[in-house]
């Protein structure tokens, strides 16, 4: 049997990738033993690698695609293919920055004022090519962790990611430049994706992947009016597109089915009663195929 060999990021993004794939439909458990999750799936095996090294193993073969940083596709300058983005990180649905950061009090106010300092990052090439970028030499350390709380003392400078900027702040840093902005990208070897198995099987867990990114934060509402408060009520909605409005046995009645942004629901629910909506039902979302 055909199998598609995937790669699930191990460390800070772990938890939100086996979540969103548990949105998309697939149940992964992971074990603190094994490095190889089970998937409710016989066609797919799954790995567990960290992001930083997943690029090189799906360019070498090793894994047919996997889930990784567009930071650490551009780090080891990896020969992938890009299938798609996937907007999610550990904390928020959204992109991460990676930043030149330093103390607070520090008289660096570009990365210009940098030159021959010390800079500590784990993103060690990129953070090179952003000083070449700029004509500026200085020294960059890789760090193994614990990079906010080398400036002043190990390092004049960092190169951190964040998602927030809370953590720089905590430890008394402050933001110079942004250096990168990355996201989640899918990423695929080269002779996997001109496999016609490989490929219709990267294509649907993409969708359905990308589906349940697009359910975050939105439920669905249904609700019952009579047409001549139609115009009404649909005034109120903010449709993701326009709702879907389908005849009743009442030739007088239509019902109304649309998406909306939770956090909007609690006020958008009173105005549709006041609007004379009747039979309101918000239900959750685990994916929109657009």
């Amino acid at each position: 049997m055909t199998v598609l060999k995937l790669g699930l990021p191990k460390g800070s993004l772990q938890d939100a990738s086996v979540g969103l794939f548990r949105r998309a439909g697939y149940e992964i458990t992971v074990s603190s033993r094994s490095y190889f999750p089970s998937i409710d799936d016989e066609e797919i095996e799954c790995m567990l690698i960290r992001a930083q090294e997943m690029a090189r193993y799906v360019e070498d073969g090793i894994l047919d695609a996997g889930l990784t940083g567009k930071d650490w596709i551009l780090e080891n300058e990896a020969n992938v293919i890009e299938a798609a983005d996937l907007v999610y990180a550990k904390a928020t649905f959204g992109k991460v920055r990676w930043v030149l950061a330093v103390p607070e009090k520090s008289p660096f106010q570009s990365v210009k004022d940098l030159q021959g300092k010390i800079i500590a990052t784990e993103l060690v090439e990129v953070t090179r090519r952003y000083l070449e970028r700029n004509s500026v030499k200085a020294k960059v350390e890789f760090s193994w962790g614990a990079t906010e709380v080398k400036p002043p003392v190990l390092a004049d400078a960092i190169v951190e990611v964040t998602e927030t900027g809370s953590s720089l702040r905590a430890n008394g840093l402050r933001i110079v430049e942004t250096v990168l902005e990355s996201n989640t990208k899918f990423i695929v070897n080269r002779g996997s994706w001109e496999d016609p198995w490989k490929r219709r099987k990267i294509e649907t867990l993409i969708m359905l992947l990308q589906g349940a990114i697009e359910a975050a934060g939105k439920v669905g509402l249904m609700l019952n009016v009579r047409r001549d408060d139609l115009e009404k009520v649909l005034s109120v909605l903010p449709a993701l597109k326009r709702p879907t409005i389908s005849a009743l046995s009442d030739s007088e009645w239509v019902a109304v089915n649309t998406v909306i942004e939770e956090k909007t629901a609690r006020e958008i629910i009173p105005r549709l009663k006041a609007a004379n909506a009747q039979g309101i039902v918000e239900y959750p979302l685990n994916k929109i195929v657009v």
